[in-house]
């Protein structure tokens, strides 16, 4: 699948602006951590952007992700996109055993809860948030209080990186495509 094709995908069975918005921003995360991990950033992107691309019209834990997998096997997307999809939600059971499973846990919760505090910010620009200011509404649980913090300390732990660097990362991934996410 190329990223063309997972974008109309995920345009396909996602109309929720916000939701598209997200699957680009965690595109833009796992690409940067592909790239730092020395694999392809091609297939990484694509795990991010249709991570949640079934979310809309199956946002039940019973359904989400693995309705989703089911429309990705008839597509004939690869088991490695697949497996990887599923491993972002806990709740399927899907072993995170790969760094690539790691990462998209470990950044699809942080990547919310950046975009949150900038839409918090004055001017609402991710140019303005900093690890500093992250770290201060993730310690904060009524601030963005749908995003699981424990998800996200224990997939930065599972990742293997200190949780300011895996902060500044996805900031800095989310700032190089702020024009896409509005921000």
């Amino acid at each position: 699948m190329t990223r063309t094709e997972a974008y109309a995908l995920l345009t396909e069975y996602t109309k929720n602006p916000n939701l598209i918005k997200h699957g680009l921003a965690v595109e833009a995360v796992m690409r940067q951590y592909a790239e730092l991990y020395q694999q392809d950033s091609e297939e990484w992107g694509i795990v991010g952007l249709l991570h949640d691309f079934d979310y809309e019209i199956h946002p039940t834990a019973d359904e989400h992700p693995q309705k989703g997998a089911v429309i990705l096997r008839q597509r004939g997307v690869s088991e490695e996109i697949i497996d990887a999809i599923l491993a972002h939600a806990p709740h399927t059971g899907e072993p995170r055993d790969t760094q690539l499973k790691k990462a998209i846990f470990a950044s699809d919760e942080l990547a919310g809860l950046v975009v949150a505090v900038a839409l918090v910010r004055p001017n609402k620009l991710l140019s303005e948030v900093t690890v500093e200011s992250v770290m201060k509404k993730l310690n904060q649980p009524s601030f963005a209080a749908k995003v699981n913090r424990d998800e996200i300390h224990q997939g930065t732990a599972e990742l293997g990186v200190p949780l300011e660097k895996h902060v500044q990362t996805v900031i800095e991934s989310l700032q190089a495509i702020h024009s896409e996410l509005g921000l």
